[in-house]
């Protein structure tokens, strides 16, 4: 077969004929939005106001008919970038807006005027505050991974059923089209039966071991911890600090998500969006693997079993250890990756476009704008609860495996473990909140 590559722009995948992507979910283009009045603009609260928040905030602005009225963050300079941000925004626009900050998201959901909340804090409080939200009439977009564990998954994809809300996940990939356009090809059995797929996300979490800083005095840094159970010092890492005068934003990601007592590792924070392609690949969006095989059990690499026989590895297709995923086929293989596509015939190439790219990929508008249309409608936006629930399942299975260094058995429909004689891996499914915190 030959072995064709091909680079392409992130523009240019956007771009693609829409066509070549039937019968997946389609990419919302901007000018689809329905326009309203303003007195029926929908209103956003953002909670959480870090870095990937204001890639969030940067795009959600751009939406017609939506409008960031306010933002909740624990650290005090956070939320005054915030207004600052917003306000200019829209005065720059020719608009008025009467922007608010508080320190606890509560103030937020007690809001009336608020339509849907955006959650962007650390993973550990997604599920409390999405709950938290849900029972108060709001609607969410929620970063990935949805939740801290697999207990909480299982909770929220509940509460979100019971209080009929409408939930997305930031799995933005499911909105760009070279993913669409691989997946549609493995779906299609272009490539023929899948006998197994490289999805390389990078190590697992680690012990904490930054050493004690100074906290700053507009932490707050016991409601920054919430439900986490151990004492935590804080380092400047896990809250990157930013300036307003000299705008300097943070330089580097949230550390908190490296480390096993805080976050899940490259394992959740890059799984959920390649074992997410790969699940959705493989038709396995509300399942997954009944197998799981850890580091160090043999392998160099996490290992998943599917009940068909497929095997997920999280393992690197190419040398320079691209973040992406390679479907092996009978008669051919794809790997994706953002902004890249390349097959094992040229023939499975997407079509061209002509238009350039701009921007950074935090940024992309269209799985945004198909949130906002998913609050408009009642109707489920590309990734609802139940997808991101099973992605973040695969995730932490992952981790659990690693962290009792053995091969764990896994029944997706019952979301049991199996042959779990000393209840080990069934006891990891969730950790028991602080005094003063409860999931539900």
């Amino acid at each position: 077969m030959k072995n064709e590559k091909k680079q392409w722009s992130r523009r240019q995948f956007i771009n693609v004929t829409i066509g070549s992507a039937a019968g997946l979910a389609v990419i919302p283009h901007l000018s689809s939005c329905k326009t309203t009045p303003a007195d029926t603009d929908i209103k956003l609260g953002f909670i959480g106001l870090g870095r990937q928040s204001m890639f969030l905030l940067n795009g959600f602005m751009q939406v017609p008919g939506v409008k960031a009225v306010a933002g909740c963050d624990v650290y005090g300079i956070k939320c005054k970038r915030f207004e600052k941000r917003v306000t200019e925004f829209y005065a720059k626009a020719g608009k008025e807006v009467d922007v608010k900050t508080y320190e606890k998201y509560e103030e937020i959901l007690a809001r009336t005027d608020i339509n849907a909340v955006v959650i962007a804090v650390p993973d550990h409080s997604h599920a409390r505050i999405a709950i938290a939200a849900c029972r108060a009439g709001k609607d969410v977009y929620l970063e990935k991974p949805m939740t801290f564990t697999i207990k909480e998954g299982q909770e929220l994809k509940k509460v979100v059923r019971e209080n009929n809300r409408i939930l997305g996940i930031g799995s933005q990939q499911r909105s760009s089209a070279e993913f669409q356009h691989a997946v549609k090809l493995v779906q299609d059995g272009a490539i023929g039966k899948i006998v197994s797929v490289n999805a390389y996300v990078g190590a697992p979490p680690k012990p904490y071991d930054l050493p004690e800083e100074t906290l700053p005095s507009d932490l707050n840094w016991d409601l920054w911890l919430g439900s986490l159970p151990m004492p935590i010092h804080f380092n400047n890492e896990l809250n990157p600090p930013i300036s307003l005068d000299p705008p300097v934003d943070e330089k580097i990601w949230g550390a908190w998500r490296w480390y096993k007592e805080m976050g899940g590792g490259f394992t959740t924070d890059w799984g959920a969006h390649m074992f997410d392609i790969a699940q959705w690949g493989l038709g396995m969006d509300k399942s997954g693997p009944v197998e799981i095989s850890p580091i160090g059990d043999g392998t160099e690499f996490m290992s998943f079993k599917y009940a068909n026989g497929v095997i997920m590895t999280s393992e690197p297709f190419d040398e320079k250890l691209t973040k992406g995923v390679k479907f092996w086929g009978e008669n051919g293989w794809i790997e994706v990756s953002r902004g890249y596509f390349k097959a094992s015939d040229e023939k499975f190439n997407p079509p061209a476009s002509a238009t350039a790219d701009e921007g950074p990929y935090e940024t992309r508008i269209p799985h945004q704008v198909n949130f906002i249309e998913a609050v408009r409608s009642g109707k489920d936006p590309v990734v609802p609860v139940e997808t991101g629930h099973s992605s973040c399942t695969v995730c932490t299975l992952g981790n659990i495996a690693c962290e009792l260094k053995r091969t764990i058995k896994w029944n997706p429909e019952t979301e049991t473990f199996i042959d779990d004689a000393d209840g080990a891996a069934t006891k990891l499914l969730h950790y028991e909140y602080r005094a003063g915190y409860k999931l539900m």
